[in-house]
């Protein structure tokens, strides 16, 4: 049997497939998430339509759900692109943690989460 170089070789590997597919969990969520929002309009319009009250436009409830799907598929892809990357850098031997990417996913998650809010916020003093 052929000694392994470096014994923590496996472990790295395992670690960077879990971390993967915790990125495949997280945009997952998301695009559910956004599917909720997306459904959730249709069915205040169907509601309101039942209710006999003129019909509005879906707003902008629709198109966070549709940024959201949208930003859960990225999410994914940034995934993918970083888990290769890591791949590669094990095997080379050159392994640099993640710097500019994750402070831009969380940039971007703390900004679609105010804005979620502040429209919680909107259409409840405008409807409530």
């Amino acid at each position: 049997m052929a000694e392994n170089a470096n014994p923590n070789r496996a472990r790295d590997h395992l670690a960077n497939e879990r971390t993967f597919l915790a990125w495949v969990r997280t945009g997952a969520a998301i695009v559910v998430f956004g599917f909720a929002i997306g459904r959730f309009s249709i069915a205040m319009r169907q509601l309101t339509a039942l209710q006999g009250h003129a019909l509005r436009s879906a707003g902008v409830s629709v198109w966070m759900g549709s940024g959201a799907i949208a930003a859960g598929v990225m999410l994914v892809v940034a995934g993918l692109v970083r888990y290769r990357k890591t791949r590669t850098q094990l095997d080379s031997g050159t392994f640099e943690p993640a710097g500019f990417v994750l402070d831009l996913i969380t940039i971007l998650t703390v900004v679609f989460g105010l804005v979620l809010a502040g429209y919680l916020i909107y259409t409840e003093k405008t409807l409530g």
